[in-house]
């Protein structure tokens, strides 16, 4: 079956999952909470990788849709090495952190496949 619409991409859908995740992790209430500038730059960055998916497949081309993905792919290793500093200055627990770290890393996965495939 080939998606219609980006919305039914499995690796949007975890990319939107992850967004999520985000913005509840580091939100109003959590230890990060008076640190703007990183709180604003993993949001954005979580943001970034489904609007890059979505981007792309919007682009109704093989070869700007793997591009995107790239970009999509490059915000996610953002998103996991900012949970690393989140972790560092005691924003999430090392659990939490860890377990956003591994959903990340198999979305990385995901989206260097899907890539990958539309390159041939």
């Amino acid at each position: 079956m080939t998606a219609q619409r980006f919305e039914d991409l499995r690796i949007w859908q975890d990319a939107r999952v992850q967004a999520n995740c985000i913005y509840d992790s580091f939100g109003t209430d959590s230890p990060s909470a008076r640190d703007f500038g990183f709180r604003d730059q993993i949001q954005r960055a979580s943001v970034s990788v489904m609007n890059n998916i979505a981007e792309g497949f919007e682009r109704r081309s093989d070869s700007e849709f793997a591009r995107f993905l790239d970009i999509a792919k490059g915000s996610n290793g953002e998103v996991r090495s900012m949970l690393y500093l989140a972790e560092d200055r005691k924003y999430l627990t090392a659990e939490t952190a860890q377990q956003l770290r591994t959903s990340s890393e198999q979305l990385s996965c995901s989206i260097e496949s899907l890539a990958k495939h539309l390159r041939g």
